[in-house]
């Protein structure tokens, strides 16, 4: 597996010292976080996404996915929802990343009605993606938490560029264990989101390894498996600023997963 970090941990950080941590740290890839308040959006000129582009490449560092934040689920009209995703898959194109997150976003709306508009979204875009080499990613995230719910969408999508992110934290919170959730968003699979925290009650990001989150159990069923793709740490500094920098936790993080996979085998 390849390990890479999010830059939701170092939300202001300038792209040259995110690729300098994730070399000095020994992580392979970065996902960016696409925000107008950070270094990387969708409104960055055609010379401003070149520069990005060499700075990872000067690295040999792979920019994994752009982690935007339309909301495939939610009430309203279409037109909105696709020009955002199209926009990030873009972005996404450019910089040579593999993938494009977006959430749920259900919100209020019925199970049935948010299914439908997220399925309607995700097929309609999921042409663009393919053309673009990009593939979107729906989150287990809010509305949707459990790999039951994104299956539940992306089933009747039934296109392989439209596809699921795994974030441990919130199917635990959905009360799924990693060997029910895989089985349900293995078919769909990009990339999985690994994290930790002290409780259900307190979700502040703490270092790998120190929480409640079931990682050793996410990275044994995933190695049982054979998947051999992605491990991205998502530590949310951006929303927690009394939790610890990330910088000095990024080598011990990676050890930690590296444990897991030694002893996972």
């Amino acid at each position: 597996m390849k390990f890479a970090f999010s830059t939701l941990g170092v939300p202001f950080l300038p792209v040259g010292e995110v690729v300098r941590l994730a070399g000095e740290h020994g992580y392979h890839g970065v996902e960016l976080r696409a925000s107008e308040e950070g270094p990387v959006h969708t409104g960055l000129s055609a010379d401003e996404r070149r520069a990005v582009v060499g700075q990872f490449a000067d690295g040999g560092v792979a920019v994994l996915a752009v982690a935007g934040y339309a909301k495939v689920a939610a009430p309203g009209p279409d037109k909105p929802v696709l020009a955002e995703i199209e926009a990030l898959l873009a972005l996404a194109a450019d910089l040579g990343a593999s993938f494009v997150r977006v959430f749920p976003g259900g919100g209020d709306a019925g199970a049935a009605e948010a299914d439908a508009a997220a399925a309607r979204r995700l097929a309609a875009v999921a042409e663009v993606a393919e053309d673009l080499g990009v593939r979107v990613l729906l989150e287990t995230h809010d509305s949707h938490r459990a790999g039951a719910d994104i299956a539940r969408v992306l089933g009747p999508v039934g296109h392989r560029w439209a596809g699921a992110l795994w974030d441990v934290m919130h199917t635990w919170l959905a009360g799924e264990q990693p060997s029910e959730t895989f089985p349900a968003v293995a078919p769909y699979l990009g990339y999985v989101q690994v994290k930790d925290i002290a409780s259900a009650q307190d979700l502040t990001p703490l270092p790998l390894g120190s929480g409640v989150l079931p990682l050793a159990e996410t990275v044994e069923v995933l190695s049982r498996a054979g998947w051999d793709g992605w491990l991205c740490w998502e530590y949310e500094k951006r929303w927690y600023e009394q939790a610890a920098e990330l910088p000095p936790l990024l080598t011990p993080g990676r050890e930690h997963l590296m444990r897991l996979l030694t002893e996972s085998v």
